[in-house]
């Protein structure tokens, strides 16, 4: 697996679709809070690894929290964390198989690298990246 760097100051607009998938889905993107963080956690483990559901929780150690999620109504579909085992670093992220291709991970994606700009950063590095060619396309990253 490589690592990858992606210039934050180009990123793509994703206002539009998540406006669509908020009115024909009822999907929210949001940082969960504190209270939330059991739940969280738990999603992740249950649906990804134990390694993942880890950082998950290192991601909560700050405020405000370091993670983004995608939900309807009170169920999580999809989530991605940023700078919560490494500084400058965006993961672990996942999306339910069956709510692939809505562009959720491509808006969790955005959300967190963005948040990693308002954090300072100019760039950022997406590690240990399995599917380099989403992220190329997705955001323009490059293997480092």
């Amino acid at each position: 697996m490589h690592d990858m760097l992606v210039r934050l100051m180009d990123l793509p607009e994703i206002s539009k679709e998540e406006k669509e998938l908020l009115e024909k889905e009822g999907i929210v993107f949001k940082r969960p809070i504190p209270p939330e963080k059991s739940i969280v956690v738990d999603w992740v483990g249950k649906h990804f690894s134990t390694n993942w559901a880890d950082e998950t929780e290192a991601a909560f150690t700050a405020l405000p929290v370091n993670c983004f999620i995608a939900q309807r109504e009170q169920e999580i579909l999809g989530f991605a964390c940023f700078e919560s085992t490494a500084k400058n670093f965006f993961g672990p992220t996942g999306v339910l198989p069956s709510e692939r291709g809505k562009n959720l991970g491509k808006i969790l994606l955005v959300k967190s690298l963005l948040a990693l700009k308002e954090m300072g950063y100019a760039y950022a590095i997406i590690g240990g990246v399995g599917p380099a060619s989403y992220y190329e396309k997705t955001v323009g990253a490059t293997i480092i």
